[in-house]
């Protein structure tokens, strides 16, 4: 890991369906005089745009070339369906690959998926874009498959989506140059795996442990103000403080059930009722004629 550089901001790319906004929340508060620069870009632009030093960091897809690069893998996606809302499969709750044998199914340029076997019938052209094949299946023309993520972005009120059974996922990851493993990075990657401030590598854990400064140390012993506990006798507001048997010292008076004593020490417990009577009484000054 190189050390702390001084930089006006960190740069984290993103590809389409990836939300990075509550992992840019978290950077606000840990780093605030640090801006966390967010960087829109294709998927097929994500691994480039690293490698060329466009960006600190990204939330890409998998797989990644890992030649230069790291990859921590995040989450994966749930792949659905989608299809106009008046389509037969509107009618299921979840579909299979099989269910999908008589449509017409895109296949993008830019696809995230990983197929063995494309299902369904092939188009006669590919669309260049997830967004051209949205518009293709608004049209009737077939059904599309993507991450949920990506139904999300291209929602159309004329479509719905499923879930699919038996789809190969896509994965989300966290990558960046692997020679540029800085402090801000690690930063970031305790972010991502949800680190708390205490736990966390970077800055994060300095600032707040110079925030917390020599006071925090000392706080502990203080607690109920006593060495005892809460009924305090030592180390409380003096030695006047409550006396062991619950009366200040020096008061001249007993405490309950107990004798006084020259310090003002009780003693003798509550014992039983006659006891502590008899106690009381042997305890009481004379009177001087």
């Amino acid at each position: 890991m190189t050390e702390m550089q001084v930089t006006p901001s960190f740069r984290l790319a993103y590809v389409p369906g990836v939300t990075p906004g509550k992992w840019a929340r978290v950077w606000s508060e840990r780093l605030p005089d640090v801006p966390l620069a967010l960087v829109a870009v294709e998927a097929a632009d994500g691994e480039p745009t690293l490698r060329a030093g466009d960006a600190d960091a990204g939330l890409l897809r998998l797989p990644v070339d890992r030649t230069g690069l790291s990859a921590i893998p995040l989450y994966t996606e749930t792949t659905v369906v989608v299809f106009p809302k008046d389509h037969w499969l509107a009618a299921a709750e979840e579909v299979t690959l099989a269910d999908l044998a008589d449509d017409v199914v895109f296949h993008p340029l830019d696809d995230t998926l990983e197929w063995e076997q494309l299902p369904g019938r092939p188009a006669v052209e590919r669309p260049a874009t997830t967004a051209d094949a949205i518009e293709l299946v608004a049209a009737g023309v077939g059904v599309l498959l993507v991450p949920q993520s990506l139904a999300r972005l291209h929602h159309r009120r004329d479509l719905t989506y499923r879930t699919m059974a038996d789809a190969p996922q896509s994965r989300i990851a966290l990558s960046w140059p692997e020679e540029q493993t800085t402090d801000l990075v690690e930063e970031f990657i305790g972010i991502v795996r949800g680190r708390t401030v205490n736990s966390s590598r970077g800055r994060g854990q300095t600032a707040a442990t110079s925030a917390e400064g020599p006071a925090a140390k000392s706080a502990p012993g203080r607690a109920g103000g006593t060495k005892g506990g809460a009924g305090g006798t030592k180390g409380g507001s003096g030695k006047g403080g409550a006396a062991k048997g619950g009366a200040p010292k020096g008061s001249g008076k007993p405490a309950a059930g107990g004798r006084a004593t020259a310090g003002g020490r009780a003693r003798g417990g509550s014992g039983s009722s006659s006891g502590g009577a008899a106690a009381a009484r042997r305890g009481r000054p004379k009177r001087r004629g």
